[in-house]
């Protein structure tokens, strides 16, 4: 059996909340309403930790965050782990990434033979939380709500300049895989930021929402006291308390966000153009790290457990998997173990590394009966919070905390919290030895701690003395460019066309 090339596009803070069946009516974005329609979509897909590294890490190797040891946007991804990249290598991919993964430490790589492009954050310790100083706050990168404040049109900014980049490599790496010098399957990533705030986007992308009827989130700002324990800390941690937001900061925020999404469907169409062009088939996957809340609850970006924020797209085109929606939680650690499947492998040659489950059979009709796991231990969090989902029920839980119980067939929005009720002290019950037989949440702390006290005193010393950056460095040999007078000129033509010449 032939091995298909695979095509990920993985783009960042993109809610699933926008993605129940493919991309909302609403939305501006034909590439990815083309791909929808052929492609399985989850409805109820989830992040395993709503933050960048945490989820990326999750998402390439199919390991919880307590099982990486990646619990925040500072915590190295060992390369002793296996990734997706490494079970592909292994099973004669050619793996390429072009775009952000976020990995912090020295390897840059993690089984991609490959890189197109640096990383849009840095790689070293420095962002590490620290949880012997409940509530400190972290102002050089922290979030904030100025991102909100700041909200509008800009046509370049920081991110804008690193997805162009990343758009521009991805199109030329699709071309050159065309050339077929290298004869095994491949699998290119293509890791966007956007759209991650801030919430600033492209005139020409903000004019296709100036009469959008969804600029406003269906559950508005509440009270402080009203808010749960972790939705409070959150709040402390974005300094809520410090900036006025008023209606039309919302609207400009939700509108540049929504923007954002069809300057991504335009980079990605861009790419599927090429694939087109060179007459090339992939499997061919959309997914994101995390949601965003979007201003719902007075929430913004993500680090939560509710659905806008834990939720995210995805969607795999594959000939193997009927195209169709499919309402069956699923995670992010999923992803791995697929992958795994749609290229011939057996699943069960990594299940000693990989807690995610393939869902390739959810794609012919099958249905799941185990639940989806997270966790979050990162900014905001003073001790780890993991949460649920099976069935129609989602369950939270941190030592820190009081519990949260809640039905999301009769209760999307997460406003009634049951574990209180007595009329479902059952389900809590089920919910609880779930999570009991899943997390030592004292261990997982110790843990957690330990990490974090260790990385402090790393990258203080690190600092000290002569620096030298884990940052990826892209390489191009302008030797072996174009053409150079050791080449022969008949041979470098012929090799960089495609298709060839008569």
């Amino acid at each position: 059996m032939s091995k298909p090339n695979i095509l990920i596009f993985m783009v960042d803070q993109l809610t699933g909340t926008l993605f129940e069946d493919g991309p909302a009516d609403w939305l501006h974005a034909p590439n990815l309403k083309k791909l929808a329609a052929k492609s399985t979509r989850f409805s109820n897909a989830y992040t395993a930790s709503p933050l960048c590294a945490p989820a990326r890490a999750s998402f390439m190797t199919g390991l919880l965050p307590s099982r990486t040891g990646v619990y925040d946007n500072a915590a190295e991804l060992s390369a002793a782990l296996p990734t997706y990249a490494h079970h592909l290598r292994r099973a004669g991919y050619q793996t390429c990434l072009s775009g952000k993964m976020h990995f912090v430490g020295p390897d840059q790589l993690h089984g991609f033979e490959e890189r197109l492009t640096t990383d849009i954050y840095p790689a070293d310790f420095g962002w590490t939380p620290d949880y012997r100083k409940p509530g400190e706050r972290i102002d050089w990168w922290y979030h904030n709500m100025g991102s909100v404040t700041g909200a509008g049109v800009a046509e370049i900014t920081n991110q804008m300049e690193y997805d162009d980049e990343v758009a521009w490599n991805s199109v030329r790496k699709v071309y050159d895989l065309a050339r077929g010098h290298d004869p095994r399957p491949w699998c290119l990533t293509v890791s966007f930021t956007h759209p991650h705030d801030p919430y600033v986007a492209r005139k020409k992308y903000w004019d296709l929402y100036e009469d959008c009827d969804h600029l406003m989130p269906e559950v508005g700002e509440m009270d402080y006291a009203s808010h749960d324990s972790h939705s409070r800390r959150i709040l402390d941690a974005n300094e809520r308390s410090a900036f006025d937001i008023s209606e039309t900061d919302i609207q400009r925020s939700r509108r540049a966000y929504f923007a954002n999404v069809s300057y991504l469907d335009d980079k990605i169409g861009d790419i599927l153009e090429a694939l087109e062009t060179t007459r090339q088939d992939a499997t061919i996957l959309v997914l994101s790290d995390h949601g965003d809340m979007l201003g719902e609850r007075g929430l913004w970006f993500k680090m939560s457990f509710f659905e806008n924020s834990s939720r995210v797209p995805l969607m795999i085109s594959s000939p193997d998997m009927t195209p169709g929606r499919v309402d069956d939680p699923v995670s992010l650690i999923d992803v791995c173990p697929t992958l795994v499947e749609l290229a011939g492998r057996d699943v069960s040659e990594i299940s000693p590394w990989c807690q995610g489950e393939s869902l390739v059979h959810l794609g012919n009709g099958g249905r799941r009966g185990t639940p989806v796991m997270m966790e979050y231990a990162a900014e905001a969090s003073q001790a780890p919070l993991v949460g649920l989902r099976h069935g129609p029920w989602k369950y939270i839980r941190c030592d820190l905390d009081p519990e949260l119980l809640f039905n999301l067939e009769d209760d999307p929005h997460e406003l009634n919290n049951l574990a209180e009720n007595p009329d479902f002290a059952d389900t809590l019950d089920d919910m609880r030895t779930m999570a009991d037989s899943r997390w030592d949440l004292s261990k997982f702390d110790a843990e957690v701690r330990a990490s974090q006290s260790q990385r402090w005193i790393v990258y203080e010393a690190l600092r000290q003395g002569k620096y030298r950056p884990w940052d990826h460095q892209p390489y191009q040999d302008a030797s072996e460019r174009f053409m150079r007078n050791h080449m022969d000129l008949n041979v470098v033509e012929e090799n960089a066309r495609f298709p060839r010449g008569e």
